[in-house]
């Protein structure tokens, strides 16, 4: 009995593991990953980043995320520094419906509804709103010389160091 009870509990702490939720996927988008981040050079010192959430990543870790990335280029280009030209984030909700019927719902049939009880419309049903959100900006890669006294240019080992603890590395799925 008792190792039955032991059983049933591993189960359900299995089965609560498994429902967790994952934390927020930083790595780069791609056909096997529709989230993450993607960047690329459109000049000398100038590149265009982009950071997309799934529906469970808040907007600030998107947002946090694409200034993480932003960081990463400018470093791995060659600069110390770096600040947005533009930036924005966009969000994008959709809807997600359920429709549970009710007893003895009949359904719709061939010439409309068929059944008894109420009509369609007086049934249950939720609604859920689904937002993802998507963060881009245009970076311009500056100079040691040129950041050091520009107020809106931003360290990038700094930024690093400060978000790049929020960001795990990919799961591998």
């Amino acid at each position: 009995m008792a190792r039955t009870l032991n059983v049933f509990v591993a189960g359900a702490f299995a089965l609560l593991a498994g429902c967790a939720e994952e934390p927020p996927y930083f790595g780069p988008a791609g056909p096997d990953h529709p989230t993450g981040y993607t960047d690329q050079q459109i000049d000398q010192n100038r590149f265009r980043v982009s950071y997309q959430g799934s529906s469970h990543t808040p907007r600030t870790t998107v947002e946090n995320f694409l200034l993480l990335r932003s960081a990463q280029v400018a470093l791995q280009a060659g600069y110390p520094y770096f600040e947005f030209d533009t930036r924005d984030t966009k969000s994008k909700t959709t809807y997600f419906s359920t429709f549970t019927g009710w007893p003895g719902w009949g359904g719709y049939g061939r010439f409309g509804w068929v059944g008894w009880g109420p009509g369609p419309l007086d049934a249950d049903s939720t609604t859920v709103p689904i937002t993802r959100y998507e963060a881009y900006a245009e970076i311009v890669l500056l100079t040691d010389a040129q950041g050091h006294g520009d107020p809106q240019a931003l360290d990038a080992k700094s930024v690093i160091a400060h978000l790049g603890p929020l960001a795990l590395p990919p799961s591998g799925k």
